[in-house]
């Protein structure tokens, strides 16, 4: 059976385990909404990346669960994602 010859302190094991730890996650907040989002990830609350719309968020709710998220949005003075695009953000570079 293996025994240690010598006892290890606790500085030393300390010293080992110096570099065993857990990073912060670095988070971001959503221009459209306002919520905590990982960096170069889509916004799961509203469905935007970088300025564009890139899920429709509505689309996979039911009825009463939809309501409920326009009525969210019309409070915090997000404008419902619609499909149309203008001649300003088309001839806007991003």
């Amino acid at each position: 059976m293996a025994v240690p010859k010598q006892h290890r302190s606790k500085s030393r094991q300390g010293q080992r385990r110096m570099h065993i730890h857990l990073n912060e996650v670095k988070s971001n907040v959503c221009p459209k909404c306002g919520k905590a989002v990982l960096p170069h990830i889509v916004c799961k609350e509203c469905g935007f990346y970088r300025g564009k719309e890139v899920l429709n968020v509505l689309e996979k709710l039911d009825k009463k669960e939809r309501k409920a998220k326009e009525k969210e949005m019309k409070e915090q003075g997000t404008q419902e994602p619609t499909g149309e695009v203008s001649a300003e953000q088309l001839s806007r570079k991003s």
